[in-house]
């Protein structure tokens, strides 16, 4: 039988935080039917932005890398939050990263790669999805990243 996710997740020596609130008026996520929507996750840690401003510029691609590594450590938080239990979670269905560069920065897959391998890491063949990797001018709060995600979810 196959590791858990909070198996995978304690092997990594990855504790999820608290559930981030939302920073606005919307919700961190919805249930319908057997889908699980998370609203866009932001690289925090230990409740603030840990990588801020724009990758290629202020920030390495590397630093983007660990900034989209945390997003999706906030998105399993959401999901954990929203399930009450990671083994309800099927698999990753989608991501969509936005990556906070300039025009001509043309990386955003090397970025968003840091999220794609840290949930095949913590879900195994269930974290393998599909996936969006594109440019911001900005993102809220000048975060480095920001990555929703579309989930299974047992019924």
């Amino acid at each position: 039988m196959s590791d858990t996710i909070q198996q995978n997740l304690e092997k990594l020596g990855v504790a999820l935080p608290e559930a981030a609130a939302p920073a606005a008026n919307y919700v961190p996520f919805v249930k319908t039917g057997n889908q699980l929507f998370i609203s866009g996750q932001l690289p925090m840690q230990d409740g603030k932005i840990a990588k801020v401003g724009k990758v290629g510029a202020d920030l390495s691609i590397e630093d983007g890398v660990e900034a989209a590594r945390l997003c999706a450590i906030n998105l399993l938080a959401q999901a954990k939050a929203a399930t009450g239990d990671l083994s309800k979670i099927v698999r990753l269905v989608k991501i969509v990263g936005f990556v906070n560069s300039n025009g001509d920065f043309g990386d955003q897959p090397k970025v968003i790669n840091g999220a794609s391998d840290f949930m095949v890491a913590a879900m195994g063949d269930a974290g393998r999805h599909a996936r969006s990797a594109v440019s911001a001018g900005s993102l809220p709060f000048n975060a480095a990243v920001e990555i929703e995600a579309i989930f299974e979810i047992a019924d």
